[in-house]
């Protein structure tokens, strides 16, 4: 049976030759946030923010919910594919990042689209749901702390609507998911989710073994 291809550094390459549409402002703010203290490690892959823009564009969602911005990367990525009339509300702790992110989203022309919530993501989730936007999101993208998934997940899915997809980053954790040594609240709140995603009858799910673990819920 065939198993998981393993991506070296030529590997990949092949993959960004024949695939990735990086244009120069996705490059450029991919390179300046790799020169911030941990920027590398936490920005996106480019190929995970293409793999979103497909999902929005696909999909044909007009409004998206994104848990951590960081300094906007997949933000950007998936407001260029939204309809002209779509809009997407990202869930910041630190404006260090958005003001970062803002700059790039302005030369991208898609400022006008990105609705930015900075605070504890939690706090928003609940401001959103006293808004009345239950239901209301075509697709939600969780990539924030990872202690708190489990709550972010319970409060995304009543926040997307019937059909509409989560898609949540970093669930293997580095294999740290698999180490019984590793008992911190990071790791500890990714097992978690995934118990409770793997159990949950509202739900469809997929778990994909690429990156550092993406799996993709859909609301029944």
């Amino acid at each position: 049976m065939a198993q998981q291809t393993s991506i070296g550094p030529e590997l990949l390459r092949y993959v960004r030759e024949f695939s990735l549409r990086e244009d120069e402002i996705l490059c450029e703010l991919r390179r300046s946030t790799a020169e911030l203290p941990g920027g590398e490690s936490q920005q996106v892959m480019a190929e995970e923010g293409q793999f979103l823009a497909f999902l929005v564009a696909a999909t044909g969602v007009r409004d998206v919910l994104e848990i951590g911005t960081f300094t906007g990367y997949s933000t950007l990525c998936m407001a260029r594919a939204l309809p002209p009339q779509g809009s997407l509300v990202t869930c910041e702790v630190s404006e260090r990042w958005t003001e970062i992110a803002a700059d790039f989203w302005r030369r991208a022309r898609v400022r006008e689209r990105i609705d930015v919530r900075v605070g504890a993501a939690v706090d928003t989730l609940e401001e959103l749901l006293a808004e009345g936007r239950l239901g209301s999101f075509g697709l939600v993208f969780i990539d924030a702390d990872k202690a708190n998934y489990p709550r972010y997940y319970e409060l995304a899915l009543r926040l997307v609507r019937p059909g509409g997809l989560l898609v949540l980053d970093n669930t293997l954790l580095a294999g740290r998911v698999i180490d019984p040594a590793a008992q911190d609240a990071d790791t500890a709140g990714i097992r978690e989710v995934n118990a409770r995603i793997r159990d949950d009858p509202r739900v469809d799910v997929c778990m994909l073994p690429v990156a550092d673990g993406i799996t993709l819920v859909r609301r029944r």
